[in-house]
C-alpha cells in the first residue's frame, strides 16, 4: 500500500531558503541590538517629508494655501461637525465661519483697514477670540496675541511694540483696560466685546455682530501670496527684558498645526485644550491642529485640576494638551476611583519631569505621553517620537540634514559662547550639555521680533563653525545622549520659567527698583523640589538709612507683574556681586538657595494666603520642601 508522502510528497524549498531565513532573522537581531529605533524613526521622517512635500507642492503650483484656507474648506465640507465645544455649547465649522465673517465684516465697514495692518487682542479662552481672530485674518490683518497676565507698564509696551491699528478687548478684561487707557497711544482705536461702554471714545463690538452679514469679505483680502510673510505676532520674555513680539508666519503656522497630526491624532479625536490662546502651543499646535486634522476641540475658560478628568469623561476627549506645570497639578490631586476610566489616548506638550511623567501614567493608565520642544520664534522643533521617558525628541543623520542643529560649548560664568582660539565655537561631546544653536537658511528661516531689529540681531550667532554661517541662538542648554535622545537641561541668560511661563529677569527687577527705598534688585530663579521650572528670588539692596516695607513691595509686584513673575522669595544683602564684566552675579545665589539654615541674610516668602511678604523660617521652609505649603 502507497504512503501518504507518495500519494501528496511534500515540496522541498530551494536550497537558498533556509539561508535566507537565517539572514532575515539574523539582520532583524542586529537591527533591534545595535538600530532598536530604526523603523520609529523611519516612520516619523517619513511623516515630516510627506507634509514637507505637501507644502512644495502647493507652492510649485503657484498656490499659497495656509490653515486659514483650510479651515475655510472644512466649513464647506463639513458645516455641521462641531469644531468647538465651550462650556457645554457646539460652535459648527460652519458657525465659527459664518460668525468669524461678521466680525470681519465690522471691521471692513467701520475701520479703514487695510490688508498688512496689525490688530491686538487682549481676550481670555473664549470662543469670541477665536471669530475675532479668524474674522481678521479674513482681512488680511496681522493679529497679535496680547498675554492677559500681562500688566500696565508691560503691557503698554507690548501694545506699542506691534504698532497696532485696533486694540480689541475681552468683556472681562475692562479692568486691565482701564488701568492702561490713560497712557495707551491716541491713534490706537479701541473695541470692547459688550453692546455698551462706559468708557469714552471706546467701540463696541457684540451690538455691531448681531446686525453684520454673514456674507465672506472679498477673497483677495484675506489671500496670502508668501507662506513666509506676517499673520501673527505671539508675545514671547525670550532671554532678556520685556516681552518681545516674535513675528510669526503662515509657514509656522502650518508646521505647528502639523504637530498633532505627526503625533497620530486623526480627525475622529477630540482635543481638550486649557492652556490659554495668547501662547503658541494652544493657538497653533491645538487650534491649528483642531483644522489640520478637521477635528473637535474642546476649550476651557481657565485650566482646573478638579475638573479636568470630569471633563475629559463628559466630552468623550481622547486628545489632551499639557505643561510640565499641568501634569504636576493632576498628580498633587487626590486619588479617585475610576481614575483611569477615560478615553484620552494622547498627551501632547512640553516641560514634564521624569518623576510626574511616571506617576501620570501609573495613575492615569496608557496615555501616550508626546513630549516636544520648539520656542515660539524659533526654527527647529524635536517631536519625543517613541515616548522615551523624560526626552524632548530625538535626532539622527537624516533629521539633522533637514533640520540642522548643534550643541555649543557655553562660557556660564561670561554668558557666552565659547570661542577657540581661530574664533570659532565648539560642539560639546555626547552626554554634555550645551546651548542648543539652529542653522538659519531658506528652508528653516528666522522672523526675528516685530519693532526691534536690534532684539531679532541679539538671537543671532555669526560665524559659529566657518565664514557667512548663520544660527538661531535658543537660549536652551540641551544635552543629547549616546543613543541621540535629546534632554532639557537649562534656560542661559537671565530667564527662568514657572508655572509654564518665561519669566524675564530684569523686567522683574525693574519693577522692584521704582520702590523709593531699594537701591538695587537681582533677580534669578531658584529650584524648589518638586516643582517644574524655577521660582522667583530676589536679592535686595536697601537705599541708606531705609528699611524693607514689605507691604509696599507685595503691592508693587502684584500690581505691576502677572502673578506667575512676582517673586516668591526676597533676600536682603548689604551689596551685589558683580561679575567681571560689571553684570551681577547670579551663579552663587543660585547654588545659595533659599534656604534659612545656611543663609545669614534675611530671607522672606509670598505667603499667597496671606497676601503679604512673611519672614522665611526653618518651620517655613521645611511647609515648602513638604509640599504643605502651596506656592
Amino acid at each position: 500500500m502507497r504512503g501518504w508522502d507518495d500519494l501528496y510528497p511534500l515540496p522541498v524549498p530551494p536550497s537558498w531558503v533556509p539561508g535566507a531565513a537565517v539572514g532575515i532573522l539574523s539582520l532583524h537581531f542586529i537591527q533591534k541590538l545595535l538600530f532598536p529605533y530604526f523603523w520609529a524613526d523611519l516612520r516619523y521622517l517619513l511623516k515630516v517629508l510627506t507634509y514637507g512635500l505637501r507644502v512644495e507642492m502647493y507652492r510649485l503650483q503657484g498656490r499659497v494655501f495656509t490653515v486659514l484656507d483650510k479651515f475655510v474648506k472644512l466649513a464647506e465640507k463639513q458645516p455641521h461637525k462641531p469644531f468647538l465645544i465651550y462650556e457645554g455649547t457646539v460652535h459648527t465649522y460652519r458657525d465659527v465661519d459664518r460668525r468669524s465673517n461678521r466680525i470681519a465684516q465690522v471691521f471692513l465697514q467701520h475701520e479703514a483697514l487695510k490688508k498688512g495692518d496689525t490688530v491686538a487682542l487682549l481676550m481670555g479662552n473664549e470662543p469670541d477670540f477665536i471669530h475675532v481672530w479668524f474674522g481678521l485674518a479674513k482681512l488680511g490683518c496681522v493679529v497679535a496675541f496680547l498675554n492677559f497676565n500681562v500688566r500696565f507698564r508691560s503691557l503698554l509696551h507690548c501694545v506699542s511694540s506691534c504698532e497696532p491699528k485696533i486694540l480689541v478687548v475681552g468683556a472681562d478684561l475692562l479692568g486691565t483696560l482701564e488701568e492702561i487707557l490713560p497712557k495707551l497711544q491716541k491713534d490706537v482705536s479701541v473695541w470692547i466685546m459688550a453692546k455698551d461702554s462706559t468708557f469714552p471714545s471706546v467701540h463696541t463690538l457684540l451690538d455691531k455682530i448681531e446686525a453684520a452679514s454673514e456674507d465672506p469679505v472679498p477673497v483677495n483680502r484675506c489671500s496670502a501670496n508668501n507662506l513666509k510673510s506676517a499673520v501673527l505676532y505671539i508675545f514671547t520674555s525670550g532671554t532678556t527684558g520685556l516681552p518681545k513680539a516674535a513675528v510669526i508666519s503662515h509657514l509656522q503656522i502650518l508646521k505647528g498645526a502639523a504637530g498633532l497630526w505627526a503625533f497620530g491624532a486623526t480627525a475622529e479625536d477630540i482635543i481638550y485644550i486649557t492652556l490659554p490662546l495668547y501662547h503658541s502651543a494652544a493657538s497653533l499646535l491645538g487650534i491649528g491642529g483642531c483644522i489640520e486634522l478637521g477635528a473637535t476641540c474642546v476649550l476651557k475658560k481657565k485650566f482646573s485640576a478638579t475638573q479636568f478628568w470630569s471633563d475629559c469623561k463628559k466630552y468623550n476627549v481622547t486628545v489632551i494638551q499639557y505643561i510640565g506645570e499641568l501634569c504636576r497639578y493632576l498628580c498633587n490631586q487626590p486619588v479617585k476611583e475610576g481614575e483611569k476610566n477615560h478615553k484620552v489616548r494622547l498627551a501632547v506638550g512640553n516641560g514634564v519631569r521624569k518623576d510626574v511623567w511616571r506617576e501620570f501614567l501609573d495613575r492615569f493608565g496608557a496615555v501616550k505621553i508626546c513630549e516636544f520642544y520648539g520656542a515660539t520664534e524659533g526654527n527647529i522643533c524635536f517631536m519625543n517620537h517613541t515616548g522615551k521617558i523624560g526626552s524632548v525628541g530625538r535626532t539622527n543623520f537624516f533629521y539633522k540634514l533637514f533640520f540642522p542643529f548643534d550643541l555649543i560649548k557655553y562660557d556660564f560664568q561670561k554668558d557666552e559662547p565659547i570661542r577657540n582660539k581661530h574664533g570659532w565655537c565648539e560642539k560639546v561631546k555626547k552626554g554634555e550639555a550645551g546651548l542648543l544653536i539652529s542653522k538659519v537658511n531658506a528652508k528653516n528661516p528666522f522672523f526675528g521680533y516685530a519693532g526691534n531689529k536690534r532684539h531679532t540681531e541679539k538671537k543671532l550667532l555669526c560665524e559659529v563653525f566657518k565664514k557667512g554661517d548663520l544660527y538661531f541662538n535658543t537660549g536652551d542648554l540641551m544635552v543629547q545622549d549616546h543613543d541621540n535622545f535629546l534632554y532639557f537641561w537649562d534656560r542661559i541668560g537671565d530667564t527662568f520659567r514657572w508655572k509654564g511661563e518665561n519669566v524675564a529677569t530684569t523686567e522683574v527687577s525693574d519693577v522692584i527698583v521704582m520702590l523709593d527705598f531699594i537701591q538695587e534688585a537681582n533677580v534669578y530663579g531658584v529650584s524648589v523640589p518638586d516643582h517644574e521650572g524655577k521660582a522667583g528670588m530676589a536679592s535686595l539692596i536697601l537705599k541708606h538709612n531705609t528699611s524693607l516695607d514689605l507691604k509696599q513691595m507685595y503691592k508693587q509686584v502684584v500690581t505691576y507683574l502677572p502673578s506667575y513673575a512676582c517673586p516668591l522669595f526676597l533676600r536682603v544683602q548689604e551689596k551685589l556681586e558683580m561679575t567681571g564684566t560689571f553684570k551681577q552675579q547670579k551663579f552663587r545665589l543660585v547654588d545659595e538657595g533659599f534656604n534659612p539654615s545656611t543663609i545669614t541674610d534675611p530671607l522672606y516668602f509670598l505667603d499667597n494666603s496671606k497676601k503679604a511678604y512673611v519672614l522665611l523660617t526653618k518651620e517655613v521652609h521645611e511647609m515648602i520642601l513638604s509640599g504643605k505649603m502651596k506656592l
